[in-house]
């Protein structure tokens, strides 16, 4: 069975993303397009997560998820098979955050919404920052708390693996790269890897049309995660 997804999308609250990227502006546009699945995945914080899962209810699968940069400057998608274990995620994560300010006026608003995108809050850290864990950390981690990490945007210059390490470190427990957009010359290189596209939506025109499949068994929230941590078992 092969599902469209697109498992990268920005929310409100990264400060880089349109204000007007509420939980049900998410949702509606991701349904209007005809996914099956997304994960908002939001910098350093899961903070919006619970309110696009409640928005969405049963029209379309949302899969817990954080967008994390390492001590390298890499992004990492990390995703979990509960919401509860995100936010445990998470907890630990503020723990390692750089302690500056988030400047609205320069950088962008962090909103917090409810489901019926309210703003009901703010975070004043600032977001767009790295925490102080490496790549390797990171990926341990997000296995510790029984998520999986992805690697994001490999193809581009900047904040990906590739720009910041030069290589993927043998031994790192992943299994899964994102690309933005299919790129020859990379991906020849990585044909050990399984592939994902997703859009890194920060305005709602930007979430992907039914381009990117999963095949999987059942339309559900675990088989999402199986196939992310070992996309040959499904």
């Amino acid at each position: 069975m092969k599902i469209a997804v697109d498992l990268h999308i920005h929310s409100a609250l990264s400060p880089c993303a349109d204000d007007d990227m509420t939980p049900n502006n998410i949702v509606n546009m991701a349904v209007l397009k005809g996914l099956d699945a997304i994960a908002v995945t939001d910098h350093n914080s899961c903070d919006n997560v619970e309110a696009v899962i409640k928005a969405a209810g049963n029209r379309i699968i949302i899969v817990p998820g954080m967008e994390v940069q390492s001590r390298e400057d890499v992004h990492l998608l990390c995703y979990f098979n509960h919401l509860e274990a995100l936010r445990e995620f998470d907890g630990h994560i503020r723990k390692y955050l750089d302690g500056l300010d988030n400047i609205s006026e320069i950088f962008g608003n962090q909103y917090i919404m409810d489901e019926r995108d309210q703003i009901i809050g703010e975070r004043k850290e600032m977001l767009l920052s790295s925490v102080d864990l490496s790549v390797e950390q990171l990926v341990q981690l997000a296995v510790n708390f029984g998520g999986v990490a992805v690697p994001a945007h490999v193809d581009r210059p900047s904040y990906s693996i590739i720009s910041q390490l030069g290589f993927i470190p043998p031994d790192l427990n992943i299994r899964v790269l994102e690309f933005s957009h299919n790129s020859g010359s990379i991906v020849s290189q990585m044909q050990e890897y399984q592939r994902i596209i997703s859009s890194d939506a920060h305005s709602l025109g930007e979430i992907l049309e039914r381009e990117m499949f999963l095949d999987v068994d059942n339309v559900s929230l675990t088989d999402i995660i199986q196939w992310l941590t070992c996309p040959c078992v499904i």
